[in-house]
């Protein structure tokens, strides 16, 4: 079976590395994205830039969205220009982005009336987990579908898990967010906690990383904490988007999260204290600035 032709639609911090990690597979990839700078390093990677979403789809096999939020993969998906007005009957169109389960179930909707297949199918692992290929992806849609799809994701994680239904997807990457965003927090209470009661603090995150706490999140933000290191790698504007899905999604099925309006609350409340460009490690200056630290 010839390789299937790839359009890829968001060339970010994500995105980029994860369409690359196509091409070194020996993917044909048609990109498109709005920054020109991100199509040059398309290019020299060995991808194809194109001009439009129209462009970029017409053709393709198989079309995947790597978007910041909802509103970027409904204008990307609908419309006159869009996705589904423009990729072929018997698409596979893949969404990487994170975004509502209802709006992959609603996109899953719209494109099979135009006869296109859809796999809702987030990530997580960071922007160094896209560059490695060692992401973790959650996907949701038909199981055939899902299956036609996996060599293309095994070129992009590691872990690679079939959640059910449209939205499912999804669904565990709201909770998976949840989960690193309790996680960053009660790491940050710890490192300030150590600092200032005058520990050793790499020798106690060593300690902390060989015990039950050790966690991805205490390995893969330790240099940050240690060095005060928040370049973006994912933003808190983008961590606090996903807990307001998580928190409305568990509302809607009626889900308790005591932990988790904390969580948000503390992300929104860096964000509004201008923190929102940083890498979400950064809430331990949250705690930072509630201990009487300066940051």
């Amino acid at each position: 079976m010839p390789t299937p032709r790839i359009a890829w639609i968001g060339l970010g911090v994500m995105g980029s590395p994860m369409a690359e990690n196509l091409l070194k597979a020996g993917y044909h990839v048609t990109g498109h994205t709005l920054e020109k700078h991100k199509l040059d390093r398309l290019a020299a990677a060995g991808g194809v830039p194109a001009g439009s979403v129209a462009e970029a789809v017409r053709g393709a096999d198989v079309v995947v969205t790597m978007l910041p939020a909802d509103p970027h993969l409904e204008a990307v998906a609908h419309g006159e220009s869009g996705i589904l007005a423009h990729a072929g009957p018997g698409t596979l169109l893949i969404d990487m982005s994170t975004v509502a389960p209802g709006t992959s179930v609603a996109l899953a909707e719209a494109a099979a009336a135009r006869g296109l297949r859809v796999l809702d199918a987030p990530v997580s692992g960071g922007e160094a987990g896209a560059v490695e290929g060692v992401l973790s992806i959650m996907v949701g849609g038909e199981r055939a579908d899902f299956e036609r799809a996996e060599p293309l994701f095994r070129a992009l994680g590691t872990t690679v898990v079939h959640c059910g239904a449209h939205g499912s997807g999804q669904t565990v990457k709201a909770a998976n967010q949840l989960v690193v965003a309790v996680n960053i927090q009660v790491c940050a209470e710890a490192v300030v906690f150590l600092e200032k009661s005058g520990v050793d603090l790499a020798a106690a995150l060593d300690v902390l990383a060989g015990g039950l706490a050790g966690s991805a999140v205490l390995e893969r933000k330790r240099h940050n904490f240690l060095a005060h290191d928040f370049a973006p790698g994912f933003r808190i504007d983008l961590h606090h988007k996903d807990m307001g899905i998580v928190t409305d999604a568990a509302r809607a099925v009626g889900a308790a999260l005591p932990l988790g309006a904390v969580a948000a609350t503390l992300v929104a409340a860096a964000r509004a204290q201008g923190d929102g460009g940083l890498d979400h490690s950064a809430l331990l200056r949250g705690v930072e600035r509630l201990s009487g630290v300066a940051s």
